[in-house]
């Protein structure tokens, strides 16, 4: 199963970067590195960023609320996660060859 995360800044970029944005980009690493992160990204403007991620079907919510429970944005109170479980049905075939 796949799921989209949606994630808000709280304050400016600016204030973010300057603190939290490289424990943040090594987190998503690291979840790249564990087959769970497929793609991350900026919105533009830079008010937020999506993420899409793929989950366990016996329990999507948990292995999202991990994921948002670890990033340090979230930790820092630095943005708002919105976590949607994605039932792909188009193009399932090229994301389960990532």
């Amino acid at each position: 199963m796949y799921a989209l995360a949606i994630v808000r800044y709280r304050l400016p970029l600016a204030e973010i970067a300057e603190t939290h944005r490289e424990a943040h980009r090594e987190y998503l690493r690291e979840l790249n590195r564990q087959g769970v992160l497929i793609a991350s990204g900026p919105f533009r403007p830079h008010v937020g960023g999506a993420f899409l991620l793929r989950v366990p079907d016996s329990d999507p919510n948990g292995a999202l609320d991990r994921v948002r429970e670890g990033d340090p944005f979230t930790r820092h109170k630095l943005a708002q996660y919105e976590l949607l479980p994605w039932d792909v049905k188009t193009g399932v075939e090229d994301l389960d060859r990532i």
